[in-house]
C-alpha cells in the first residue's frame, strides 16, 4: 500500500484513542478520533479506509454505527468489546462488521488485524477487483466488477467487502460446492478453525437476506447439507 491509508477510531475512552492513535501513526496511517457513536456517525466519510468501533459506547453503540456505514461504504469495519460470546460476534457480523477483536488485546494483534483488513480490502479485495469481463448475471442478478456493484432487479444492493468476495467468488465459480472452509480460507486468506463456521453461516445470512426475494427459500445461493454452499 504506496498511499496513507485513513482509518477512524471511536471508543469513549480517551486513553485507548491516543495509544491506538500512536500506534496506528507510528505504521503509517492517518488516524481520525471520535469521542462516542454519535461522532463517529458524524465523521462516516468516503475518505475513511478503516473504521475502528468500541462496541459500547455512549449515543450510537458501534454496531448502530456499523449500520449506518454500511448504507454507503464497504470499507471494512473492526469491532473492539469487552464482549466474547459467540452471539455478540454474531450480532457484530450482522451489523455489517468484518472482524472483533476482544479486550484485552495486544498491540501486537490489534496492528495484525489491521494490516490484514487492509490487505484483505485492497490486494484481494472489493477495491482491488480487476474484471476479466464486465458483468456477471445470473437471473435478475447482476455483479458489475468494474464498478464492484451488485443490482438485483436493476436496485442496487450495498453489500460489504466480505460479502462482496464471497458473493463474487460463488458466482464466478457457478455449480461448484463451497465448503465452510473453502470459503473462510478463499475470502479470509486465513487458516480455518471449525469455529469459523458460524461467522460463514451469518454471512451466508446476511448475503441472502439483501439479494434473495425469499430469504428462507433461496433462489441463488444454495445449500447443499453436509458439504456447503453453491450459486447455481
Amino acid at each position: 500500500m504506496s498511499d496513507q491509508k485513513t482509518i477512524l477510531i471511536a471508543d469513549d475512552d480517551s486513553d485507548i484513542r491516543e495509544v491506538v492513535r500512536i500506534l496506528l501513526e507510528s505504521e503509517g496511517f492517518q488516524v481520525i478520533e471520535a469521542v462516542d457513536g454519535d461522532d463517529a456517525a458524524s465523521k462516516i466519510s468516503p475518505d475513511v479506509d478503516l473504521y475502528i468501533l468500541d462496541v459500547m459506547m455512549p449515543g450510537k453503540s458501534g454496531y448502530q454505527v456499523c449500520r449506518e456505514i454500511r448504507l454507503s461504504s464497504t470499507s471494512p469495519v473492526l469491532f473492539l468489546t469487552a464482549k466474547s460470546q459467540d452471539g455478540d460476534k454474531s450480532m457484530g457480523f450482522s451489523s455489517g462488521g468484518d472482524d472483533y477483536l476482544v479486550k484485552p488485546f495486544s498491540y501486537t494483534e490489534l496492528t495484525a488485524r489491521v494490516k490484514a483488513m487492509m490487505r484483505r480490502y485492497f490486494v484481494y479485495g472489493a477495491k482491488a477487483e480487476e474484471a476479466k469481463e464486465k458483468t456477471i448475471s445470473i437471473r435478475d442478478l447482476t455483479i458489475h466488477l468494474d464498478e464492484c456493484e451488485v443490482k438485483v432487479n436493476g436496485r442496487e444492493i450495498v453489500l460489504t467487502d466480505i460479502e462482496y468476495r464471497m458473493l463474487l467468488l460463488m458466482a464466478q465459480n457457478r455449480r461448484k460446492v463451497f465448503s465452510a472452509q473453502n470459503l473462510y480460507e478463499s475470502i479470509w486468506n486465513e487458516p480455518y478453525f471449525y469455529s469459523c463456521n458460524n461467522t460463514i453461516m451469518v454471512h451466508i445470512r446476511n448475503l441472502r437476506r439483501k439479494i434473495e426475494p425469499d430469504p428462507e427459500n433461496p433462489s441463488y445461493i444454495k445449500t447443499v447439507w453436509g458439504k456447503g454452499y453453491r450459486i447455481d
